[in-house]
């Protein structure tokens, strides 16, 4: 019997194609299967936020998805979202608020804010903090956090 089941998915805009065993976890795929480690483990229970992705668009927790559930959809990690000495108005804008420190939970933190930033209005700084309230950072306190999504709201909006 077969014990691994065909999947085919779209990750940051590349196609991918691979036999997997039907319980490996989202964030295991990505991370040792196609090698992205941005998207990192941390709880493993969905409450910590650090494994957030967008799964065609939606924010998702990948570590309480299974690989085979994403079959067919169209995956986004931190990845997508630019590189060192090319970040996208998202990343410009933790950098220069000072919105991480150890950086766990930033990549998370930044698919979850992209997420709020593509969809919401985000009138208010209450509205940025309920948006994050899924994603949890131990150092920053936050308050750098909110002001870095509030700049980039400010400017444009647009993080694509």
């Amino acid at each position: 019997m077969n014990k691994t089941r065909d999947i085919a998915v779209t990750v940051n805009g590349d196609a991918f194609e691979a036999a997997v065993e039907p319980r490996l976890l989202l964030t295991d795929f990505l991370r040792q299967t196609l090698g992205l480690t941005g998207t990192h483990v941390g709880c493993e229970h969905g409450v910590c936020g650090a494994c957030t992705v967008l799964l065609d668009g939606d924010s998702v927790r990948s570590c309480l998805m299974f690989a085979v559930q994403a079959d067919g959809r169209s995956i986004e990690t931190v990845e997508s979202l630019g590189r060192i000495g090319k970040m996208n108005a998202l990343q410009e804008s933790f950098h220069e608020h000072h919105a991480l420190q150890c950086g766990f939970c930033t990549p998370g933190m930044l698919m979850a804010a992209t997420d709020l930033i593509r969809k919401y209005p985000l009138a208010t700084d209450d509205d940025i903090r309920e948006g994050l309230s899924g994603n949890l950072c131990r150092c920053t306190g936050y308050q750098h956090i909110v002001k870095a999504i509030r700049a980039v709201v400010g400017k444009s909006g647009d993080v694509r």
